[in-house]
């Protein structure tokens, strides 16, 4: 195991539900569960707990498998992924469980799956591999290092940023390429074929442990299964309406060189930068700037290590 050492600056709000319930699935692989209308339709998915320290997805489906809920069309699946890093999720130190070996979101490439690597998340990405090649639909829950502004990260294609405009929530909208460090299972195969209808979201609720990460999440999965048809409106009910959004295009990915990766200042992510060649931190003494006007800082890291992603840059489009 690959012991997380970052301090916990922020309050532990929420509890994460007992998923053992849903251990053995009705798939054949465990934790991941399907249920069919009977009617035609699309096949869609919620996956929470890709990150074991990220509880609001847990909530989510906890909530939706314990009220029973069935599709009106269609089939919907529910998956928890890395639920071994789950199952180690301790308040008192919360950060420690994001992962066992390595980061289950960043192992998504075929070249990666196939390997002769190993690890527990590999082993857990490679279980759950053929069935999410049988997914037209993904929307995938996640949370956040800092208390930031939520995000919905739709990728590059137009298909997902129109999902993204008809889930409608969160506020703000990001079309972005990913990670240097690894594929994410939001951009596996046909979810990033530009020649497939398959689409996936992701989005991130707010800081890990925020009580309001939950309505957020339930609002938005909500949302997403009536906007591909296979709930009906009355899962919306008592649950939030959708906001207005802005849309904003990652322009940088900003990849940690060295060992000396230092921010200027402490940024938590959604701040907008307004003048061009700001300074917003150093490399092994190699100065990072905005490349221009108005630069959004999305979900800056405190996981400051070579070879992950610092801070992405994203401009905002009409």
């Amino acid at each position: 195991m690959n012991t997380i050492n970052i301090p916990n600056e922020y309050a532990v709000q929420l509890s994460p539900p007992d998923i053992s319930p849903y251990k053995k699935g009705n798939t054949g692989i465990d934790y991941i569960w399907t249920f069919d209308s009977g009617f035609p339709g699309p096949h869609a998915c919620v996956t929470a707990v890709v990150h074991g320290n990220e509880l609001c997805g847990a909530i989510t489906l906890d909530w939706l498998m314990s009220s029973n809920f069935r599709p009106v069309a269609g089939k919907v699946s529910f998956g928890f992924m890395n639920t071994e890093a789950y199952h180690n999720f301790d308040a008192k130190n919360p950060n420690a469980s994001r992962w066992v070996d390595e980061d289950f979101n960043r192992l998504w490439a075929e070249t990666v799956l196939e390997s002769e690597r190993d690890s527990a998340e590999l082993s857990r990405a490679r279980a759950v591999r053929p069935f999410i090649e049988t997914v037209d639909y993904l929307l995938d829950l996640h949370s956040m290092q800092h208390p930031a502004p939520p995000l919905m990260l739709s990728g590059n294609h137009e298909r997902a940023r129109a999902l993204a405009a008809k889930v409608g929530v969160p506020t703000d909208v990001i079309a972005d390429s990913g990670h240097a460090a690894g594929k994410r299972m939001r951009d596996y195969a046909a979810f990033d074929d530009p020649n497939s209808e398959k689409t996936a979201l992701l989005i991130e609720c707010g800081q890990h442990w925020e009580a309001k990460t939950v309505p957020l999440s339930k609002l938005a999965t909500a949302r997403f299964l009536t906007s591909v048809g296979v709930a009906d409106t009355s899962l919306l009910e008592g649950l939030g309406k959708p906001s207005a959004q802005s849309f904003y295009r990652v322009t940088d990915a900003i990849t940690i060189e060295t060992d000396d990766f230092t921010f200027v200042k402490p940024f938590i992510g959604g701040e907008v930068l307004p003048k061009k060649g700001t300074l917003i931190g150093t490399d092994g003494g190699r100065p990072i700037f905005t490349p221009y006007d108005n630069c959004l800082l999305m979900m800056p890291t405190k996981r400051r290590w070579k070879g992950q992603t610092a801070v992405r840059l994203a401009r905002r489009e009409k």
